[in-house]
């Protein structure tokens, strides 16, 4: 039937999200990856350049052929990060009480007892004004700018610390004029639509608008079908955008912002540098909440599993971190340097894996009160109430899972979005539909060849398949959603409850 052999009955209904570096592009490393439990591979495009991520993207396709399983490729666009520019030597070492100046068109620091430095943001000596916070390497050097003149601004440390090229700058109290897609970005939406990337991650979102400038070049550039079906319902063909939440920005317009994005990422780095730290996981559950009430997935980054770049073992409170993150309803979990240049990658899937199992098996045991998600309240949808009767028939019966044949992703969307606390068991013979499938909560992709030609070939396919890996055993309970004709995208009509082996 398939050559699906790797167990799919170890994986979590939460999904990893794994990044790829120096420590995890060879073929035996990404396997390790993705039998531990991996389902999407973020492309970092701040490091790297097009060559190497062509490189990396065979591999990808290598691997996902060898286990017959379909993993997702998540490009991450570098956005408008800005940076201290050249630091000649080993840095220059900044104090507190000490001022500094920041100079327009500067390229190489200039030292002395007022260093100047120059920035790849040159207006940042226009809108960063007196009283506002400059931010260096993540926050760990912290200024406040006490004068600004015609092409450079002095601040004060506050926080010293030392300065090499490169660093970051965040100015979390300044209105930055910069594009929230740079030349960069452009080049590398080119790039992710030649080589047909599953999803797009947009960073520095602030605004709505910023998501529809992008989703609109894209449905410009997706030809016909050439980038799989949108996941706007009746929009063109193009590829989902994930709007990265990284800015205090973004989370006042998080309402606009899940309008027009396909998901959300919660980028707790640059969010715990912009923001005060302590209001990060408060900031973190409301943009959870708020992606589960538009019916959007959201994945939680940054940290979660940090120490285990260097160690076999994670801290007790990064394992809390993830437990919480799935509590919180997350669709996917991710990891960061802890693949992309980690000693143990593979152990850090493997645990996130473990620990999003023993969550889940926790969360089944509670009171489950339907998602009342924003699109399931669409009342003249025949999927969504579809999608809402097997919520409710499986809860009764005890159901062990829910399948589906979803040609493009809806009905898998619509399901996943109820918050079973079971697998669903999505099948399509459309092999871009599945690989964004794989982002889903709870959703099992499968790609088949063709789609059975009657409902009763797709029970006794299903039936087939979930003994044979074990999702399932003689006796058990299932329910089924289909249509007529298979295959045919919206065509979900029915839903039927099957007892194996009967």
């Amino acid at each position: 039937m398939t050559d699906q052999h790797v167990a799919h009955d170890h994986l979590s209904l939460t999904k990893i999200v794994a990044t790829l570096g120096p420590a995890s592009s060879d073929a035996a490393s990404l396997r390790r990856l993705c039998e531990a439990g991996v389902s999407v591979v973020r492309f970092n495009f701040s490091h790297g350049d097009f060559q190497q991520h062509s490189e990396r993207l065979k591999v990808v396709r290598q691997v996902e052929k060898e286990i017959g399983r379909p993993i997702a490729v998540l490009g991450d666009l570098p956005g408008p990060k800005i940076r201290v520019t050249k630091v000649e030597g080993d840095g220059i070492e900044l104090r507190a009480g000490q001022d500094l100046t920041f100079r327009r068109e500067l390229a190489v620091a200039i030292p002395g007892d007022v260093p100047v430095f120059g920035c790849t943001y040159e207006a940042i000596v226009d809108e960063a004004l007196p009283g506002h916070r400059v931010l260096i390497n993540d926050g760990a050097i912290r200024a406040l700018v006490v004068e600004e003149g015609v092409d450079e601004i002095r601040c004060r440390v506050t926080t010293g610390g030392l300065v090499t090229t490169g660093k970051g700058v965040n100015l979390p109290d300044s209105d930055i004029s910069a594009p929230a897609i740079t030349e960069r970005d452009w080049a590398v939406v080119d790039w992710a639509v030649e080589h047909q990337l599953d999803f797009l991650a947009m960073s520095f979102v602030r605004r709505a608008q910023e998501v529809r400038i992008l989703k609109s070049k894209l449905s410009a550039m997706c030809v016909g079908d050439a980038c799989g079906v949108s996941w706007d319902e009746g929009a063109a063909s193009r590829i989902p955008v994930i709007a990265k939440i990284e800015k205090p920005q973004a989370v006042a317009n998080i309402e606009e912002i899940l309008e027009e994005a396909d998901g959300i990422m919660v980028a707790r780095g640059d969010l715990g540098v912009e923001m005060d730290l302590a209001q990060v996981p408060v900031t973190q559950k409301l943009l959870v909440m708020r992606a589960q009430a538009h019916g959007k997935p959201c994945i939680v980054a940054t940290q979660m599993l940090e120490s285990m770049i260097e160690n076999a073992s994670p801290t007790r409170a990064e394992v809390s971190d993830v437990a919480n993150a799935i509590y919180d309803a997350s669709d996917a979990v991710m990891l960061s340097g802890e693949t992309a240049v980690g000693k143990y990658g593979a152990l850090a899937v493997d645990m996130m894996r473990r620990v999003a199992n023993a969550t889940e098996q926790r969360l089944s045991e509670l009171p489950h009160l339907e998602i009342e998600a924003k699109e399931s309240r669409d009342r003249s949808s025949r999927t969504v109430a579809l999608a809402r009767g097997a919520w409710e028939i499986a809860g009764n019966l005890n159901a062990k899972l829910v399948a589906c044949w979803s040609q493009n992703g809806e009905t898998a969307r619509r399901l996943s979005r109820m918050g079973f606390r079971i697998p669903v068991i999505a099948f399509s013979s459309d092999e871009r539909a599945v690989r964004r499938m794989t982002l889903l909560y709870a959703v099992t992709p499968v790609l088949l060849p063709s789609p059975p030609e009657h409902r009763s070939d797709f029970a006794k396919l299903v039936e087939q398949f979930v003994l044979e890996h074990g999702m399932a055993q003689r006796g058990d309970t299932i329910v089924t959603l289909s249509g007529k004709p298979m295959g045919k995208p919206g065509a979900s009509d029915s839903v039927t409850i099957q007892v194996l082996g009967q």
